[in-house]
Formats: C-alpha cells, structure tokens, sequence
C-alpha cells in the first residue's frame, strides 16, 4: 500500500513538471519503476497505459485554457503514434540502450540553443506555421524514442518546435501533450501485442494515473499563466538538465562529478531567469515611457 501511494505521489509531481514544461512524465516514472525491479519493457508498459489516462485529463485542461493548436495536434500525432507503436513493438524483444546517448547529445545541444535563445530574448524570423514537413518525421522519431526509452514525446518534440520558433512555448506545450494521447495509445497497443497483459504491472499504472489526474489541470493553469520568457527558460533548463543525467550515466560518471553538473546547470538556468526577467522588466518600461510620451 505504501508503496502505491509513493507512486501516486510521483505520479502527481511527474504530470506537474510534463504538463507545465511539455516533457517529464514518462522518464520519471519509467526510471522509478526500473529501480523498483521492472524490466524497461515492463516499465514503459506500464507507463503508458497510466498516460492514457493523465493525457486525456491534460489536453482536455490545456485545450479549456487555449493552449492548444489542433493544427499542430493533426499533423504530428499520426505519425507519433505509428513511432509509437513500432518502438513498443521492437523493445518487446530487445534494447535500444546503445542510442541513448545520441540522442541526449542532440537534444542537450538543443536545450542549451533555447536557454540561450529566450535568456537573450532572441526569437527566429520564421513565417508561417510549422508543417508536414516538421512535423511528420519529428511525430514518427518522438513517438519511437518516447516508447523504447518509457519517455521521450515531450523531450524529443518539445524542444524541436521551440527551436522553430513559430509557436509560443505555451502552444507548443498544450499541443505537444495533447497529441501525446495517440502515442500512448499506439505504445500500449505495441506493449500488448509484444508482452500481452500479463507484462503489465497494472497496480503500478493506475497509482500513477491517479497522481497525474489531480495534477493535470493544474499544470496547464499554469502554463496558461506563466510568462512566455520565463517558460523558455525553464524549458531549456529542464532538456539540459535531463539530456546531460543521460550522458553523464553513460559514461560512468562517479557523484561527486555528477552532482557539481547538476548544480551548475540549475545555477546557470536561475540566473538565466533572473536576466530574463529584468530584459522583459525594461521592455515593459520602455514600452510604458512611450505610450506616455505618445499621449503628452
């Protein structure tokens, strides 16, 4: 019991954290569920049948606050749910461990561009809206990554449509989770097919679910209310930190390496708030002053 209660507890501060910065659900559930025994297969599983649930509560919370571009949702949660399904289908019968680090450097890279990007207020000149083109191959690489790995559709689509930049951080969030239903969707399908239901630790999953579904309109609360430069940031940071945890164990990194990483990744993202803040505190003024002027 005490156990299924630890889990609802991680299931609520997994789904807070995925549904206000578009990512975190699933890795942090998937990895607690390995230490507690679970093969990764099992642990995905299991993780995604708790998503469909937490998915559903979240877009239907982020579309009731206009978070969400259903343009954005049709065109990539196609082709996620089919990565989806193929990856949950393949790591049914092995690993794709070797590729993890690959990946955390590509996406590292990406989460250190839109720290930078929003701490210096620089936004792409990109016109138009993102398309087939983007969003077909990212939905099909999202959706595999996020079933082998128990997570990935936020940290792999999160930051690729942020770096576009012709979204708010708040539309790419809303639409990213909203979207993620059809890839859990598909995963647990691919789970079922590959390891049947007996595989599925469903004690596990409904706690998880019931964490996430009191954490779910919350989160998209605040995403609707937090400020546009602020969740940039904090979105940078979390792909950075979570992307360098992945190389750092891969490559055996010892403590006391490890956790000097980590603070120094929390320490340059809250200066990188704080220079956010007083840049968009002086633009405000700025504007302010001219409106002034303009009626003097």
């Amino acid at each position: 019991m005490r156990k299924l209660i630890v889990l609802a507890v991680v299931g609520f501060f997994a789904q807070l954290v995925d549904g206000s910065l578009g990512m975190g659900y699933g890795v942090t559930s998937s990895t607690l569920l390995i230490i507690a025994g679970l093969t990764p297969a099992a642990a995905s599983a299991s993780v995604h049948f708790s998503e469909l649930g937490t998915n559903l509560a979240s877009g239907f919370s982020h579309w009731r606050l206009k978070n969400v571009d259903w343009r954005v949702v049709a065109r990539i949660a196609g082709p996620g749910a089919v990565g989806a399904f193929l990856g949950a289908t393949l790591l049914s019968h092995l690993s794709t461990e070797a590729a993890a680090p690959v990946m955390a450097v590509i996406l590292a890279l990406l989460g250190a561009y839109i720290l930078v990007r929003f701490v210096l207020g620089v936004r792409p000149r990109i016109a138009g809206h993102p398309g087939m083109k983007l969003l077909a191959p990212l939905g099909l690489v999202a959706g595999f990554v996020d079933a082998t790995g128990g997570g990935g559709w936020g940290p792999v689509a999160t930051p690729a449509l942020l770096t576009d930049g012709r979204l708010a951080p708040r539309k790419v969030i809303g639409s990213v989770d909203t979207s993620e239903f059809a890839v859990s969707a598909a995963a647990s399908l691919g789970f079922l097919f590959g390891l049947g239901a007996a595989g599925i630790s469903w004690g596990l999953a409904l706690a998880l679910l019931a964490g996430g579904l009191v954490a779910a309109p919350l989160a998209a609360y605040l995403v609707r209310v937090a400020p546009t430069h602020l969740l940039g940031v904090a979105v940078g940071g979390m792909i950075l930190l979570s992307n360098v945890r992945t190389l750092l164990k891969s490559a055996d990194a010892g403590d006391a390496a490890r956790f000097s990483v980590y603070g120094a990744i929390l320490l340059v993202t809250l200066v990188g708030l704080y220079v956010a803040t007083q840049r968009h505190r002086r633009k405000a003024e700025a504007t302010a002053e001219e409106k002034v002027s303009a009626e003097v």
